[in-house]
């Protein structure tokens, strides 16, 4: 039985959910601007409901983008912060991927296609497939303009939209993409840390596991640069 905590904030939404494979638990808002005061009351809170202490964890899932770098970055900095106090190791979960799960969990999509609105008149994108129930990247992620996505296969497939890219910039994307057939999920509007959990689950069994001190988010933006937590 493992035991996970995930967190997310790299975006408006703020969330925090748990599972044990068995019961699983969450919370989540969009609060924007407030992640740093909302997080530890929801780990405390979705602990508290599961019944388990932060050292009886195996792991901590944590959202490493893209998203807001001030959010990303509270999260990141919380997820450490827990991971020293009782020695657990941190998987990352990009914040694409989640919203691509969920759109298989929702909408039973099968092809996504999440996009995050970058600001400054961007998206940052993502391809995913669904394999053996888990959305897996098709192409590399990326921060891009509107008019330049792209997927890799366009013929007999149906790519489900999700993310606020694509309420921002819905016709534009649309025109980038030409014929390929496109349906909304519209059920998936920013990532949630529920959908982490599978996808944390399956990272973490696959020893894809990072100290605390090694985690690195990633912004897709390269002139941001992470910095950990000052003395380690």
């Amino acid at each position: 039985m493992t035991r996970l905590l995930a967190i997310d904030s790299a975006t408006e939404f703020c969330s925090v959910a748990y599972t044990d494979g068995e019961y699983t638990c969450s919370r989540g808002e969009e609060i924007p601007r407030r992640h740093s005061q909302q997080i530890l009351p929801y780990v405390n809170e979705v602990l508290a409901e599961a019944g388990v202490e932060l050292k009886e964890l195996d792991a901590i899932v944590v959202s490493q983008g893209p998203g807001s770098f001030t959010g990303v970055r509270i999260g990141a900095s919380i997820a450490q912060g827990l991971a020293f106090s009782c020695d657990l190791p941190l998987v990352q979960v990009s914040t694409l991927a989640a919203m691509a799960q969920a759109a298989a969990r929702l909408h039973g999509a099968e092809y996504a296609v999440p996009a995050i609105d970058a600001r400054m008149g961007e998206v940052y994108w993502g391809t995913y497939q669904l394999q053996s129930g888990l959305m897996v990247k098709v192409e590399p992620e990326r921060v891009c303009s509107p008019g330049d996505v792209s997927v890799p296969f366009e013929q007999e497939v149906l790519w489900w939209a999700c993310g606020t890219g694509w309420e921002t910039y819905q016709q534009a994307l649309k025109s980038a993409l030409g014929g390929v057939s496109i349906e909304a999920a519209d059920k998936v509007r920013l990532p949630h840390a529920l959908d982490m959990l599978q996808l944390g689950a399956a990272a973490y069994e696959a020893g894809q596991r990072v100290a605390a001190e090694d985690l690195e988010p990633h912004y897709l933006r390269n002139e941001v640069t992470w910095k950990k937590l000052p003395g380690r």
